[in-house]
């Protein structure tokens, strides 16, 4: 109901002599339905977690549908999702149904990596605003097709980098950009795990409750491996991207976004599977990654998969180095140090996020969903993590992997992102 048929039904109220029938309350809890956003979730089992649990803490906002290839998962996550005082969502096991859907707002994507591009232009084009985890996709290409879909039906986009709306994050960035640190010359970046092997699968029949044809998606078909789902697919290039997409993405986007940085002139990558010998990860576990750009500015990330030596106290985390001094900054807060190395001013956030973790479920997903919310509102006039920016992130970490399996130093064009090596761009 619009304002102008919930005036036209008071009117004729009023004319049976019970104008006052329709309360103010009453009025504002349906003005309220009208604004309240729907949501679906694609891919519920892991990241999706954190999109749950975000989008109940957003105003207005209602997840009503769940969509994943897996019944077992899905049954299992809707049951949870009720039994914490929430609707009982509606289960899709296929994305197109759930698309087909007029009535839904909004659509989350929290799948595999190869998921995620195909995903995101088939909402737009179904005319759903979208939130897409990172990596946006598997290859440059599909984060171009995103910004072409994107420009094209005009829905929102917020792509999942939430620590762009931390606001220690922002604050630091603003402290930047006055000059606290001087010239920022460098960013070391690094993440730190102790990942188990996955053993040796081996070629079988898949699961009942998995739709293995439709988890495939739009790669090439091939048989199912019993060490391959629900997780360690980020080990397999036929569906995954490294450690660089599903980890270094969050700190490069932090680096350069505070540096003021985009593409790079040179990309070098030493990496290494120095772990787990025998078994089927096909990966580097431990890398190297040098992002060399104009000033002799440098990005650099330091990864290691299976080796969970902390820097700086942190798993993960943004080292800046200034010619007026230094900071230090994670999810959770950062440290302003002088030339010395003395600390001179830390600020740390009131509520936390998970920073290593296979979920990474925290205060700022929520922020990063709200930022979203309000910008299909209006209420907020830019969204913290557009498309455009998101590509570049994704872009930085396809060009690292392409370093690394071709075994070069990248020559790229600092206006497109793409590599001069003909051998790199067939990765494109």
């Amino acid at each position: 109901m619009d304002r102008r048929t919930m005036i036209k039904g008071a009117g004729a109220t009023v004319g049976l002599g019970l104008g006052m029938a329709m309360s103010a309350r009453s009025y504002a809890r349906i003005k309220g339905a009208n604004d309240r956003l729907s949501v679906g979730i694609v891919g519920v089992n892991g990241r999706g977690q954190a999109h749950m649990g975000a989008f109940t803490k957003v105003p207005n906002v209602e997840i009503t549908h769940f969509c994943d290839v897996d019944s077992a998962v899905l049954a299992k996550r809707a049951g949870e999702f009720a039994a914490r005082g929430n609707p009982a969502p509606k289960t899709e096991g296929d994305y197109r149904r759930l698309f087909d859907n007029k009535a839904l707002d909004v659509i989350t994507i929290a799948t595999p990596d190869h998921w995620h591009a195909k995903l995101a232009v088939d909402g737009m084009k179904s005319g759903h605003h979208v939130y897409c985890e990172k990596p946006i996709g598997i290859a440059p290409a599909e984060g171009e097709a995103m910004i072409a879909a994107q420009k094209s039906t005009k829905r929102v986009l917020q792509v999942g980098n939430q620590q762009r709306s931390s606001p220690e994050t922002r604050q630091l960035l603003a402290l930047v950009q006055a000059g606290e640190l001087g010239d920022v010359y460098e960013a070391q970046t690094w993440y730190a795990n102790n990942r188990k092997t996955i053993g040796n699968g081996h070629v079988t029949t898949p699961p009942a409750n998995l739709d293995w044809d439709m988890w495939q998606g739009p790669r090439p078909r091939a048989p199912y491996r019993s060490n391959l789902v629900p997780y360690n697919w980020h080990w397999f290039w036929q569906y995954g991207t490294g450690e660089l997409c599903n980890n270094a993405m969050h700190e490069l986007d932090v680096a350069r976004w505070l540096m003021g940085l985009t593409y790079p002139k040179t990309v070098s990558a030493q990496g290494a599977k120095r772990f787990h010998a025998g078994d089927d990860w096909e990966m580097y576990d431990s890398l190297a990654l040098d992002l060399n750009y104009d000033n002799d500015r440098v990005i650099r990330w330091n990864g290691q998969s299976c080796n969970a030596m902390l820097t700086y106290g942190r798993g993960r985390g943004v080292l800046l180095l200034g010619t007026k001094g230094s900071a230090v900054v994670d999810r959770n807060g950062f440290e302003l140090y002088d030339l010395a190395g003395k600390s001179i001013r830390q600020v740390m956030a009131k509520a936390t996020s998970e920073t290593t973790g296979t979920v990474g479920e925290g205060i700022l997903d929520v922020y990063h969903a709200g930022n979203f919310v309000d910008v299909i509102r209006g209420r907020a006039s830019a969204l913290n993590s557009p498309i455009a920016e998101g590509h570049i992130s994704t872009t930085l970490c396809h060009l690292g992997n392409m370093a690394y399996r071709t075994n070069s130093v990248l020559t790229v064009d600092p206006t497109t992102g793409k590599p001069s090596s003909a051998e790199a761009m067939k990765l494109w």
